[in-house]
């Protein structure tokens, strides 16, 4: 399966195999960040698949069911030294996810605390999770999202210095984005995102919006939410116009994808505590593709 994926041809003929296993990763475990990825020119496309490849295993690392949460924080303190390791150009071992980190940062410029960030954000995730206010969710959502922002135009490129604050905050807006979508299989998990403080205000309790128990005072409390997030897509709205162009496509259909979702969930409040998680159709997505793909040949030629 792995040989039959695209491997852009810049990237060195002994890399091919890794990130052909980055890109299976990607495509199966998140489509719409696959979506967005496949548009990415060149060997930035093939870096950020390993950067992807990553995260998913971080996150596996903190949701690893039969480990004792110390069993998952040593984990985690592992793969942050082998994280360390490959970020210097010194692979623990020969897996995908070092050599192609070790590429990686070797092609750009990356910061060591970013990764060191979204650890910390996966190390809050181990056993159940709670948020009193939203500065407390702000800086998770910080360390989990907007870290992969940073990361992302550092391999994609930008031209004014302005474009890392809006990154994070681009970033918090798909977290908060996330947040809704997953927050029936988070509660049910023991992870209440949402902070504690705007369940008061609107005097409503977590199970109480899980299973919709008030559907006038649920459906206000989750438009809020969805305010909120709202004004961290349009604040961030100039993002657009600080990256390299040819990566453009990718920042463009990756906020579609997420931005739509939001806006699915303002539609229609009570899915989020629905058996179903909320999903754009297949023409919506089919459609971001399309234009993505314009995007990008505009942007090539």
């Amino acid at each position: 399966m792995t040989a039959l994926l695209k491997v852009p041809a810049e990237v060195p003929a002994d890399l091919a195999p890794v990130i052909a296993e980055c890109e299976r990763v990607t495509r199966e475990r998140a489509r719409n960040f696959w979506y967005g990825l496949k548009l990415t020119p060149g060997p930035a496309r093939g870096a950020m698949y390993v950067i992807y490849a990553w995260m998913r295993e971080a996150d596996d690392l903190a949701d690893a069911e039969g480990f004792a949460p110390e069993e998952r924080v040593r984990r985690i303190a592992a793969f942050r030294a082998a994280t360390d390791a490959a970020l210097a150009g010194e692979p623990v071992d020969a897996s995908p996810i070092w050599r192609g980190l070790a590429w990686v940062a070797d092609r750009h410029e990356l910061s060591q605390k970013d990764f060191h960030d979204m650890l910390d954000g996966q190390l809050s995730d181990v056993g159940p999770a709670t948020y009193e206010s939203w500065d407390d969710l702000r800086g998770f959502c910080y360390r989990v999202a907007s870290t992969v922002g940073l990361v992302c135009i550092r391999i994609w490129g930008y031209h004014d210095p302005e474009a890392p604050a809006l990154a994070v905050d681009r970033g918090i807006a798909f977290q908060l984005t996330n947040i809704l979508r997953d927050y029936r299989e988070d509660h049910d998990m023991g992870r209440v995102y949402l902070p504690a403080e705007d369940f008061r205000r609107f005097d409503l309790t977590p199970e109480r919006l899980r299973k919709w128990s008030e559907p006038g005072q649920c459906a206000e409390f989750i438009r809020a939410q969805c305010d909120r997030a709202e004004q961290f897509y349009a604040r961030s709205a100039p993002l657009e116009r600080m990256i390299t162009p040819d990566c453009l496509p990718t920042l463009w259909a990756m906020t579609e994808i997420y931005h739509g979702l939001l806006g699915k969930i303002r539609a229609n409040t009570a899915a989020i505590a629905g058996d179903r998680r909320v999903r754009l159709s297949s023409m919506r997505k089919a459609w971001i593709a399309w234009r993505a793909g314009r995007m990008a040949r505009g942007a090539r030629s």
